[in-house]
């Protein structure tokens, strides 16, 4: 780029230094045209104008974007590794598991070939869905990322905004991989079933059958960036509360894996394995201080936490440490034996009914 207004123009400089950085980033040639294409109109334009940063902001999420870049560690599945991984982080959940070693076989048998189903989690609050998608991507030794899509009732949210509205930005896809910085990251869409469908700001649902659609979203266009984007290379991955939430076509491209809840037996084992030594670290008291039994556990997860999750049983548990902590803070030495009707005294009657329950 040569000069018209002398060397010591600030936006000329800055536009040969991005120059610089576009030929440097190896981007697609499309993309490269289109980027040599904005930075000559930025050339033009005085630095002080409101399209200089317009322009100037879109070529830097161009070129923040990982048109070309992997991850660095090659894919390498242990089926043997991945059950146990699956096995420490997850106690139950027999079918799902099951299920997920089986796709990753597939993937191993492939090469690491992204083209697949998308598996689609369906289960209720607090069953472990979203943990299951990062022990995917840890047994697979992929960036994990998760996007939040409860509530989202514009189109633009996914696709993006359009460069003429003031304030746009692409979709949560391409921020997604902005963020994580390769192209072959593990994405998870969190609560699929929650997005508004329709609306005057279109239906965003129907926008996310192009993204996870893996026939289609080779040639992924974002409105903002308005080239195509290859986004075949990402692992899906979706969860949901309610599987007849989600519509039809959009259901249609996924593999539903269903996460049942748990039985008080598998409460009390998970309470053992993983809640009590966390739940005794974050209260700042030891098992010195508090003791339970597995009478009193299943009590609890009986007859107070009636769900197919774990929160509400887990927060019962807390509610029992918190008044164990605040006698110890008082000066109370000594262990306290937990029994039913301590749990009884310090939680309260029961309120769940068979209709909570089935809820």
């Amino acid at each position: 780029i040569q000069s018209e207004l002398g060397e010591g123009d600030p936006g000329e400089k800055e536009a040969i230094e991005t120059l610089k950085k576009l030929e440097e980033a190896n981007l697609p040639e499309k993309a490269a045209q289109e980027g040599r294409r904005e930075i000559e109109r930025m050339r033009n334009l005085s630095p002080a104008s409101s399209e200089y940063q317009v322009i100037r902001t879109y070529l830097d999420w161009m070129l923040a974007l990982p048109w070309n870049v992997k991850s660095s560690k090659d894919e390498i599945i242990e089926l043997k590794k991945v059950e146990e991984l699956l096995d420490s982080r997850h106690y139950g959940l027999k079918e799902a598991k099951e299920r997920i070693t089986e796709y990753l076989a597939v993937r191993k048998l492939r090469g690491g070939d992204p083209h697949g189903p998308i598996l689609c989690f369906v289960g209720p609050p607090g069953t472990g869905k979203t943990s299951l998608g990062e022990a995917i991507a840890m047994s697979i030794t992929r960036a994990f990322y998760r996007i939040s899509v409860g509530g989202v009732r514009d189109e633009a949210e996914v696709r993006g905004h359009r460069r003429t509205y003031v304030g746009a930005m692409p979709g949560l896809i391409l921020q997604a991989l902005r963020r994580v910085q390769v192209r072959d990251a593990v994405l998870m869409i969190d609560e699929i079933d929650k997005m508004t469908s329709g609306g005057p700001s279109g239906d965003p649902t129907s926008a996310m059958l192009e993204v996870l659609d893996p026939s289609q979203n080779s040639n992924f266009v974002d409105h903002y960036l308005n080239l195509p984007f290859d986004l075949s290379s990402i692992l899906f991955i979706c969860t949901a509360n309610n599987l007849f939430d989600i519509p039809a076509p959009l259901r249609d491209r996924m593999e539903v894996i269903r996460v049942l809840g748990y039985t008080v037996e598998e409460k009390v084992e998970i309470a053992w394995r993983y809640m009590l030594p966390r739940l005794l670290e974050e209260h700042g008291i030891t098992d010195k201080d508090i003791q339970f039994t597995d009478e009193v556990l299943g009590f609890i997860s009986s007859r107070y936490s009636r769900e197919a999750g774990l929160r509400n049983f887990e927060r019962n548990i807390a509610a029992l440490m918190r008044k164990r902590a605040r006698k110890k803070a008082d000066g109370e030495e000594g262990a306290w034996i937990v029994d039913n009707p301590m749990v009884t005294e310090i939680l309260g009657n029961p309120t769940y009914t068979l209709e909570d329950a089935e809820q």
